[in-house]
């Protein structure tokens, strides 16, 4: 690469957050559904012909915010349990809450990104498959949590009533099929319960009725383990 190239490289990078960056501000201040390529370009002293170069539509501004949310929840709970897999090898109940607590914590920072990847959908847009893999890795990363308990022999899954036996089996098959059903099963229960806890949180239905959030998170996110059938380390 020459040193014009390089120099345009990362004149581009700069843009590009800054774009981005002024996309969020609107996101905080106007909400995802009134985001507006020509808002931006006017805001960052550009015309809309020039801002089209980085990002073509709204559309794709919206995934580039989508998948940088994603990745950087994603990123803090990978974070959050490989600090806990250091400091309490083998205790894997701690490794699942230390990751809950970062998804947590990252949400409660960053409110209107949250509400971008797991609030309402914004009108007119539909994620491509660009996102799927970013949205998948707080799961996935429950899932390698059970994982290693379960190689572990430190997990025992809950058991399953009669009516739920099919959907389980196709979940597993799906999600992971090295695990059993029950747990495959107990895992998305905990997965949709995660994100239901935080999301009480972030959009204030715990205003003037949970006062010690910390807390009672964090207790919370224990629970959820167990529920799993995450086993303490003795």
């Amino acid at each position: 690469m020459t040193t014009v190239q390089g120099a345009r490289a990362r004149a581009r990078i700069e843009i590009t957050a800054a774009i981005k960056d002024e996309a969020r501000r609107q996101l905080a201040a106007e909400g995802a559904a009134k985001l507006s390529l020509r808002a931006v370009a006017r805001e960052l002293g550009m015309v809309s012909s020039a801002l089209y170069r980085y990002f073509p539509s709204r559309d794709d501004l919206l995934t580039a915010l989508i998948i940088d949310a994603y990745d950087s929840v994603g990123a803090s709970a990978e974070q959050a349990r490989a600090a806990a897999a250091t400091a309490a090898p083998g205790d894997h109940l701690a490794h699942w809450t230390a990751a809950c607590r970062a998804v947590r914590a990252w949400a409660v920072a960053h409110p209107h990104e949250y509400a971008l990847i797991y609030g309402s959908p914004v009108p007119g847009y539909s994620a491509p498959q660009d996102t799927i893999a970013p949205a998948s890795r707080v799961g996935l990363l429950l899932v390698s949590t059970a994982r290693a308990a379960y190689d572990d022999k430190a997990v025992a899954p809950p058991p399953l009533p009669a009516t739920l036996h099919p959907e389980a089996e196709r979940l597993a098959a799906d999600l992971a099929p090295d695990l059993p059903p029950p747990l495959a099963v107990a895992l998305v229960f905990a997965w949709a319960q995660l994100f239901g806890l935080i999301s009480f949180e972030v959009f204030g239905q715990f205003n003037n009725v949970v006062e010690d959030r910390d807390a009672f998170f964090a207790a919370a996110a224990e629970r959820l383990g167990r529920d799993v059938g995450l086993l303490p380390k003795p």
